[in-house]
């Protein structure tokens, strides 16, 4: 009785995180993915409309900017960017990372040594310092901010899955598997690869997080995305000059990736907790 009396609130907050994240992802997704049927041309400009103050103009709900191009159809319109960057990326890191990692993990030896050294290189570098010489040689564009974020963050796969296939290619199944002549290629994708899902999973939620925040940090510094596209980051940047007499243009799309990040970190908190019941926090 007392067991279920201690499990009933941390199933509650558990079951509150995901419906608060949900809410927020399907909203923020949705307006973003409706943006060209739901508000008004993002790039439309309107000298006399300039600076509209937030919920002053029914037009114009959260206020222009100093061109009087409505922020909210920018803001909605910039998400597109800052999402397919956070999505991409991570999706590309995983399957770079995983690779590595499986390999790494499972055959070891000097396959081992290669990518764990080649590992420690990439930590030891500095992400900015990286970044700034990424985009000198190549240019600031949305494919290469995409790229930048894979190279820099397939490391964080890769040792996640070296350690756990260490682990598990000494198990009895896999030891079984490998006694009965299975090959190696289906027992890593058979055996090993299924009972990674779990904490890869709970990564990826967490890192298209950080990569948003990273995608706008880049290209509030210029070293992003193209400053003519609208973007997160960008609108942050062009509204820095304002702050004092038009917070709102910096202001609502902070606060879009403040709510973005937000429920994304609510997402991949229900997530650790489903798919990896050891490592639960204590509520």
């Amino acid at each position: 009785m007392s067991a279920t009396v201690q499990k009933s609130p941390r199933r509650k907050l558990a079951s509150l995180e995901l419906v608060m994240g949900a809410v927020l992802m399907v909203t923020i997704i949705g307006a973003v993915l409706l943006s060209g049927w739901l508000f008004a041309d993002p790039g439309k400009i309107s000298l006399s409309a300039r600076l509209v103050p937030p919920f002053q103009n029914p037009e114009h709900i959260f206020g222009t900017d100093a061109l009087g191009r409505d922020i909210l159809a920018r803001v909605a319109n910039g998400g597109w960017i800052s999402l397919q960057v956070g999505f991409i990326s991570v999706l590309g890191s995983v399957v770079l990372g995983v690779f590595m990692g499986l390999i790494a993990g499972y055959y070891r030896g000097i396959w081992d040594v290669i990518v764990m050294r080649f590992a420690d290189v990439q930590l030891a570098l500095p992400f900015i310092l990286l970044a700034i010489t990424f985009v000198a040689i190549l240019g600031g564009s949305l494919t290469n901010t995409i790229i930048l974020l894979i190279v820099s963050q397939w490391v964080q796969y890769a040792r996640l899955v070296r350690a756990a296939v260490l682990s598990l290619r000494e198990r009895e199944f896999v030891l079984s598997a490998r006694a009965i002549g299975v090959s190696d290629r289906n027992i890593i994708l058979r055996h090993i690869l299924p009972n990674l899902l779990g904490p890869v999973v709970v990564l990826m939620t967490l890192n298209v997080a950080n990569n948003i925040l990273l995608e706008s940090s880049l290209t509030f510094l210029g070293l992003g995305v193209d400053p003519t596209i609208p973007s997160w980051g960008g609108m942050l940047a062009e509204g820095r000059t304002y702050l004092q007499t038009a917070w709102w243009i910096s202001v609502v799309p902070g606060m879009a990736i403040l709510l973005t990040v937000f429920g994304l970190n609510l997402l991949g908190d229900w997530l650790r907790d489903i798919l990896d019941p050891t490592g639960r926090t204590n509520r």
